[in-house]
């Protein structure tokens, strides 16, 4: 029987030992945080369950236009609705375990054995585990898979202090609704946080060293994204570097490469991730690190070392859950034997959890003005669609990339309420190479969102005549 390790219970981890226990191995995960990893325990389920909250209040903001008042409201309905930070991070918390707990029944089920510890490699075919209640165990593998994650990146400069300066990892603690909230860092992360406590009813400064939030997202997307923040009352601060953050007391202090400071009180650190790969033998095991210390892996997950493989944050291939997922569940196929495909990033679905979500698949509109694709392109806004126009939706759109002459839809953005679920039927015409006349032929609801994906495909119609 092959014995495979996974050092990692995250989604990588995790789901990769699914699959390894299905197809017949003997499977053991060396785990130290909690099985689930920082995509449930502390990062994706926590923040979206947060995110949750604040889109019930976003949409309140709403209400008056759908004809809803609220009897002891005064200007309008923050004045009605208000939020109890510690009952949210309670759900929060509550949610995050509870998923931690399923992944653990499952892997029961499924004959895997979880070891508790920290995980180091002595070798490409042997993990030491140091356990968690003391001493250490020394496990054989014919494959190793590394699935260890990231963790937030900090500075000298900007220490969190886990009380008012805060890693997205942190703020599931706070008690109290923040003051004035200084969000550092306009990538997914601080957007997505940004957006979600600024619809919790916080004043909230996005401070971005870039000339727009979201600088690795479709422009047309952040566009909008950054007028509805703007529209709700946020400081956007653009082309603003920060130099360092201190706290002095309830006071928290940003400052600023060119002198400037802002004030709060509390500031997000969202600077990106750090992968978490060093003192675990890698490099000693034949193991090549990048530069930035991620594991280089090839598209089935391999890495240079025979028989080590890596899968998720640790790789900084594409830092999402279900990249993580593919990647573990690619290891194993290709371990074990069983089909496999390598991993085609021009398939991954992605969203920003943001209020309008963004979400894209396939081609961007970067890749297209750079002429490394031909591709037509069209965009529709979202105001113009009847159950928009019926749920008070203004902000959003659809845009499409399609081959010139053969019309296969390689790409497309999706900006709107769920747009999570909307662009799925663009992601399976990516994935499935459908042409933009077959995803327009395909019947939707009306009247619906979805209704706007098809509009847009037959806008790319070419009449042949």
């Amino acid at each position: 029987m092959n014995r495979v390790v996974i050092v990692g219970g995250g989604p990588g981890g995790y789901e990769s030992a699914l699959v390894a226990a299905q197809l017949g191995a003997d499977v053991t995960v060396v785990d130290s945080d909690g099985l689930g990893g920082s995509a449930v325990l502390t990062d994706c389920v926590p923040s979206k369950t947060l995110i949750a909250t604040a889109e019930l209040m976003a949409d309140m903001e709403e209400a008056a236009e759908l004809g809803i008042s609220f009897s002891d409201a005064g200007s309008g309905p923050s004045s009605a609705v208000t939020v109890d930070l510690a009952r949210v991070n309670e759900r929060v918390k509550t949610l995050a375990l509870a998923q931690s707990a399923d992944i653990e029944r499952r892997l029961t089920r499924e004959k895997v054995r979880v070891v508790r510890g920290r995980g180091r490699l002595d070798g490409p075919q042997r993990v030491v585990a140091s356990l968690a209640d003391g001493g250490e165990e020394t496990i054989e593998a014919d494959a190793v898979l590394i699935a260890t994650g990231a963790s937030p990146r900090t500075l000298p400069t900007a220490q969190p202090d886990g009380e008012r300066i805060l890693t997205w990892e942190q703020v599931y603690d706070l008690d109290e609704v923040p003051e004035r909230l200084i969000v550092v860092g306009s990538g997914v992360t601080g957007a997505e946080f940004a957006g979600a406590y600024n619809a919790l009813g916080v004043d909230v400064v996005l401070v971005s060293s870039r000339d727009r939030v979201l600088p690795g997202e479709d422009a047309d997307a952040a566009e909008v994204l950054e007028e509805v923040f703007k529209r709700r009352g946020m400081t956007v601060l653009s082309k603003s570097r920060m130099e360092s953050v201190v706290r002095e007391g309830d006071v928290v202090t940003v400052r600023l490469t060119d002198g400037r400071t802002v004030e709060g009180s509390h500031c997000l650190l969202a600077l990106g991730s750090v992968p978490n790969t060093t003192g675990i033998g890698l490099e000693e095991a034949g193991v090549k690190l990048s530069d930035g210390g991620f594991v280089q892996v090839d598209r089935v997950s391999r890495t240079s070392a025979r028989g080590v493989y890596a899968a998720g944050d640790c790789t900084g291939i594409f830092m999402l859950a279900s990249v993580a997922a593919m990647q573990g569940r690619i290891a194993m196929w290709h371990f074990l034997g069983d089909a496999v495909a390598p991993l085609d990033l021009k398939t991954v679905s992605a969203n920003v959890f943001t209020a309008p979500e963004i979400a894209t698949v396939g081609w961007t509109q970067n890749a297209v003005d750079a002429g490394e694709i031909h591709a037509e392109a069209v965009t529709l806004q979202l105001s113009g669609n009847p159950r928009a126009k019926m749920q008070g939706v203004r902000d959003g759109f659809v845009k499409l990339f399609c081959r010139p002459g053969t019309g296969i839809v390689v790409g497309g953005v999706v900006v709107g309420p769920r747009a999570s679920e909307l662009i799925h039927p663009v992601a399976i015409a990516v994935s499935e190479n459908l042409t933009a006349d077959q995803l327009a032929h395909a019947f939707t609801v009306y009247p619906s969102m979805s209704g706007s994906v098809a509009e847009a495909a037959r806008r790319l119609h070419r009449y042949e005549g």
